[in-house]
C-alpha cells in the first residue's frame, strides 16, 4: 500500500457553515417549543372519537355534528379538557355520562352563574361496539345503540325527576317555538319534570318536557319567548345567566342533527341563551373522562403566565443570536508570559510601563553600551568607569571631532526621568555605538 498525501486540516475548523448551524438550531428550538406546547395543551395526544357521548364523538350518540354546525354558523367553538377553562365567557355545553358525579356538575354550573349560560345535555343511550359482521363497514367511533338508561346525577338539581317514557305512534315527535320535528328512532323519550323547570321543548300533547330551563330569578328574554309554561320569577336578577337542560339527547346528538329541524332548534337554543354568532361556545370534555389537571407546562402557556414564557423565549432568541454572531472557533488567549528573548523584553517593558519606573532604565542601558564599546575597541576591562568613558571619548574624537562625547550622552541617559528624554538619549547612544563599531 502506498502512502498518500492528505491536505492539512485546520485545527478547530467547523464542518458546517454558519447558515447550516443557524437552520439546525432554529428548527430544533421550534420543535422543542412545539413539543412543550403539545404536552401542555394535549394536542396530538390521540383522538377522543371513542363512541361516547361528547363533542368529539362521531357515533349516533356523539355531538361532533352539533359542534361542527355551530362553528359553520359563525360561533367560536372549542372543546376543552382543562377544568380551569370551564369559566370562560360564552355558552358552556356539558355532556356528562349517565353516572357522572352530580356534585361536580353542580360546582361547574354554580361557578358560571355570573359568567355565562350553561347548556346540559342528558344521556339516554347505552352504546356498544358494532357487531362483528358490521365492523368491516363501520368507521372509527361508530356505535350500536343497545338500550336506554336515564342519568343518575345525585347532587345536581335533585328537585327534578328524569324518566324514560314510551309514547304512542311509530316515532316520538317534538315541538318548540315555531318548530316541530320527529325523533330519529323508536318511541322511548327521556323527559324531565320538577319545581322551577320551565318547558321550552315538549311532545305535541304537552305531557312531557324534552328541554327546559330553570326559573331561578334571572331575566332571560330569549328563553322566555320560547317558554311553554308560565314564568314565575322573571327579571329579579338581570346579572344571572340561565341553566338550560336538554333531557332528550336525540334533539342535539349526531343522530338527531341529521334533520334540518333539529339543527334549527340547536341554533335557536344557543341564541335564546344570549350567545350570538362570533361569541364562544365551549364543549366540556372533562366530565366525559378527558380532563387534565393543570401542571407547570399548562400554566406556562396560559395567561397571565404566557407573557413570562414569551419573554423567556425572546431572551433565549437574543442569546442565541449573540452566540451566532461570534460563530466559529474561539480565539486562543495569549500567554501572560510568552516564550523567547523578544517576548522576555516585551514582558519587561510592559512591567516597567505599568510601574512607571522610567529612572531605572537609563543606567543599565548606558553600562551595557559601555561594555559593548569596550569589547569592540579592545580597551582594558579592569579600569575605572571615568577612565573608560574618557578612552571612548578620545576614540570618538579621533573619528568625528564634532560628535557629542559618549560621557555626555551617557550622563543624559542616566539623568533622564521622562520617556521622551530616555528615548532620545538612547537613540543618540545607539547611533554613537554604531559609528564606533562600524
Amino acid at each position: 500500500m502506498s502512502a498518500g498525501t492528505h491536505p492539512p486540516v485546520a485545527v478547530g475548523a467547523n464542518p458546517f457553515s454558519r447558515w447550516a448551524v443557524l437552520a439546525i438550531v432554529l428548527l430544533g428550538s421550534a420543535l422543542f417549543v412545539a413539543l412543550l406546547w403539545m404536552i401542555a395543551s394535549g394536542t396530538g395526544m390521540g383522538s377522543a372519537n371513542d363512541g361516547q357521548a361528547h363533542a368529539e364523538g362521531k357515533g349516533f350518540n356523539g355531538y361532533a355534528a352539533l359542534a361542527g354546525y355551530l362553528e359553520r354558523r359563525g360561533y367560536e367553538v372549542d372543546s376543552v379538557r382543562n377544568a380551569g377553562a370551564l369559566d370562560r365567557p360564552g355558552l358552556l355545553v356539558l355532556t356528562p355520562p349517565a353516572y357522572a358525579d352530580g356534585e361536580e356538575i353542580q360546582k361547574i354550573v354554580a361557578r358560571r352563574r355570573y359568567v355565562g349560560p350553561t347548556l346540559i345535555v342528558a344521556p339516554k343511550w347505552q352504546a356498544a361496539q358494532p357487531m362483528r359482521e358490521q365492523q368491516a363497514k363501520a368507521k372509527t367511533g361508530w356505535v350500536r345503540l343497545n338500550g336506554t338508561v336515564p342519568p343518575q346525577w345525585r347532587g345536581f338539581l335533585d328537585e327534578l325527576s328524569v324518566q324514560i317514557t314510551r309514547v304512542p305512534g311509530p316515532r316520538a315527535r317534538w315541538k318548540a317555538a315555531g318548530l316541530a320535528g320527529v325523533l330519529p328512532t323508536g318511541r322511548a323519550v327521556l323527559s324531565g319534570a320538577g319545581t322551577g323547570l320551565v318547558r321550552i321543548v315538549a311532545t305535541p300533547d304537552d305531557k312531557l318536557t324534552l328541554a327546559g330551563y330553570m326559573d331561578d330569578g334571572g331575566s332571560y328574554p330569549g328563553l322566555e319567548d320560547m317558554a311553554q309554561d308560565r314564568v314565575l320569577h322573571s327579571g329579579e336578577d338581570e346579572d344571572l345567566y340561565p341553566t338550560i337542560i336538554v333531557f332528550e339527547p336525540d334533539l342535539l346528538d349526531n343522530y338527531g342533527m341529521a334533520r334540518v329541524q333539529n339543527a334549527r332548534l340547536a341554533e335557536m337554543l344557543v341564541l335564546a341563551s344570549g350567545v350570538e354568532p362570533g361569541q364562544a361556545v365551549t364543549f366540556d370534555m372533562t366530565l366525559p373522562g378527558y380532563g387534565r389537571s393543570q401542571n407547570l407546562l399548562t400554566l406556562a402557556f396560559t395567561p397571565p403566565f404566557l407573557a413570562a414564557t414569551l419573554c423567556l423565549l425572546l431572551a433565549a432568541l437574543v442569546i442565541g443570536w449573540r452566540a451566532f454572531l461570534r460563530f466559529g472557533p474561539p480565539l486562543a488567549p495569549e500567554r501572560a508570559i510568552a516564550f523567547g528573548k523578544r517576548a522576555l523584553v516585551s514582558n519587561a517593558a510592559g512591567f516597567v510601563r505599568r510601574t512607571r519606573r522610567w529612572h531605572l532604565l537609563g543606567t543599565p542601558y548606558a553600562d551595557r553600551a559601555r561594555e559593548r564599546l569596550v569589547q569592540s575597541l579592545a580597551l582594558p576591562r579592569n579600569i575605572e568607569a571615568e577612565r573608560t568613558d574618557a578612552a571612548i571619548d578620545r576614540a570618538l574624537a579621533a573619528r568625528r571631532p564634532e560628535a557629542e562625547p559618549f560621557s555626555v550622552i551617557a550622563g543624559r541617559l542616566r539623568a533622564a526621568r521622562r520617556p521622551h528624554d530616555l528615548l532620545k538619549a538612547a537613540r543618540d547612544l545607539h547611533a554613537l555605538e554604531r559609528m564606533l563599531i562600524r
